[in-house]
């Protein structure tokens, strides 16, 4: 009886909220406290802005914020995927520690999102958008006095064929009266004007955007403007041997999938039309953080605050024949990263280290004037950014996962492990190949240099790093949520032809070379 009357007092215990002291954390000596806007768009990948050089696109506020502030060349996720990727933001951690291993996955009980820690130092704290973990509710979570947002995805638009489509505000149902991605930047700018304006209070608000989420729909004053306009074409889309030598099988069977370029979305997919809906999409994602700026310089905050734009995760358009992110290769992993702060970052920075989404909170905390939480896996990239910090007490690699997931079966668990040049993949559960590349001379990665024998000791060690990282934080093993089906395992009759196994796995006998 003993044990069972612990053992319940200990559930309750993981269960009930943080208390005050829980959340009370050491004050940075001499900092002085600033405001924080954190805005984030959903599947911007890195290079879809006008100033890192986009041939049409255009993203003045993200421009702006760059010149201004700071741009994070090389911003990474730790996992390419919406849900994990918002938890590894709230919380500073990896997805093995948070517990969001996908998109149907709430956070587990108990978990601390870095909001928290500010109410606890006197802000006011507001959120507006997406939340999306645990698609099945759009209740309130802690760590805010203001709330807006919605379940699972959310809708451009208020959806037709759903007629009691709300948003949740405040606790209440409220009906979406217009296009999403100004809707929630009028309750956000409502609230600054409502509750900020008036209290003499330091405020942190967290702009989360559905905007650029596929199906990709702009609103209607951007639809069509880009529809003369051609995209991109990866170098390495094409289907042909070049582009498959030494790769993995999944990668190549992946083309004629859900989530590649022959049977996208199991429709016949013009990914071209979709590339511009995306970058229309993203118009009016530029116009809510120009709206938000503006609000800050007229109303007397823009000297105290600090901005944030981020993307949740990237978007292959068509890389090594895919669309869509989970993967490890750059254009899924890469994410835009741009901000000011004022009095502590010069204008026109570029910071060239590898900073990442577990980064976020404890940088936040700081701006704050808040010493990190022993519990989060980031740092904070604002003294860096600021150049008050020497590159060489940086992060010297960092850690990419992602967990198989039955919905979605084309891509395996892969763990990943960057340092500034090179990128070892390394798959789990899946009879094929891993993946090393030198990013310094094959900023594509095409090619695969896994049975390169000058290679075979640097593959050695980072295996052995990527896997000494994993037992640290005791990840090495792998979580996965219920299996509710066979998932989009669909192929066409008339796409590519499933992958190969690679020659240099081929033997005449039972020996190895």
């Amino acid at each position: 009886m003993r044990l069972i009357s612990l053992m319940c007092l200990l559930f309750f215990a993981i269960l009930s909220p943080a208390s005050a002291a829980d959340l009370k954390l050491e004050k940075i000596e001499g900092a002085k406290p600033k405001n924080v806007v954190f805005i984030l768009a959903d599947d911007h990948r890195f290079d879809v802005m006008g100033f890192v050089g986009h041939p049409w696109v255009e993203t003045p506020a993200m421009d702006a914020l760059a010149k201004d502030g700071v741009y994070f060349k090389n911003a990474m996720v730790t996992t390419s995927l919406c849900s994990p990727s918002r938890a590894s933001i709230l919380t500073g951690q990896y997805m093995h520690n948070h517990g969001v291993v996908d998109n149907n996955v709430s956070a587990k009980p108990g978990t601390i999102f870095f909001p928290q820690y500010l109410q606890a130092a006197g802000y006011q704290t507001g959120f507006f958008g997406k939340w999306h973990m645990g698609g099945h509710s759009d209740d309130p979570r802690p760590g805010f006095d203001k709330w807006v947002s919605f379940r699972g995805q959310g809708h451009y638009y208020p959806p037709e064929h759903l007629k009691k489509w709300s948003l949740n505000v405040d606790g209440k149902s409220v009906p979406q009266k217009g296009y999403i991605t100004d809707e929630l930047t009028d309750y956000a700018i409502n609230w600054l004007n409502e509750s900020v304006k008036p209290k003499d209070k330091p405020f942190f608000m967290y702009l989360s955007h559905k905007g650029v989420h596929g199906m990709f729909h702009p609103a209607e004053r951007h639809a069509g403007r880009y529809k003369d306009k051609a995209m991109p074409i990866p170098k390495t889309m094409a289907n042909t041997s070049d582009n498959y030598f030494n790769k993995p099988m999944w990668l190549k069977n992946q083309r004629n999938s859900w989530h590649g370029v022959d049977f996208a979305y199991h429709q016949d997919t013009d990914i071209e039309e979709h590339y511009r809906l995306y970058c229309e999409a993203l118009l009016s994602v530029d116009e809510s953080i120009a709206r938000v700026r503006k609000w800050l310089d007229e109303n007397g905050y823009g000297e105290n605050t600090m901005i944030l734009y981020m993307g949740d995760n990237g978007f292959q358009w068509g890389e090594h024949g895919l669309i869509d992110k989970r993967t490890a290769y750059e254009a899924s992993i890469r994410v835009p990263l741009v901000g000011v702060c004022p009095g502590l970052w010069k204008p026109g920075t570029v910071v060239k280290e590898v900073v990442a989404n577990i980064d976020i909170a404890p940088t936040i905390l700081a701006a704050a004037g808040l010493q990190t939480p022993s519990q989060m896996d980031g740092q904070s990239f604002l003294q860096l950014a600021a150049g008050n910090m020497p590159a060489s007490d940086w992060r010297k690699n960092s850690l990419y996962e992602y967990y198989w997931e039955f919905n979605f079966p084309q891509t395996p668990t892969t763990f990943a492990l960057r340092t500034p040049r090179f990128k070892f993949i390394q798959y789990h559960g899946i009879w094929d190949l891993d993946e090393l590349y030198d990013l310094e001379q094959d900023p594509l990665e095409e090619h695969n240099l896994i049975f390169e024998k000058e290679q075979q000791k640097r593959i050695q060690q980072m295996r052995a790093d990527l896997h000494a990282i994993l037992e640290k934080s005791d990840a090495n093993r792998v979580p996965f949520s219920h299996k509710r089906s066979m998932g989009a395992n669909l192929r066409l009759k008339n796409g590519a032809e499933p992958a190969q196994f690679s020659p240099k796995l081929m033997r005449e006998k039972n020996a190895q070379e």
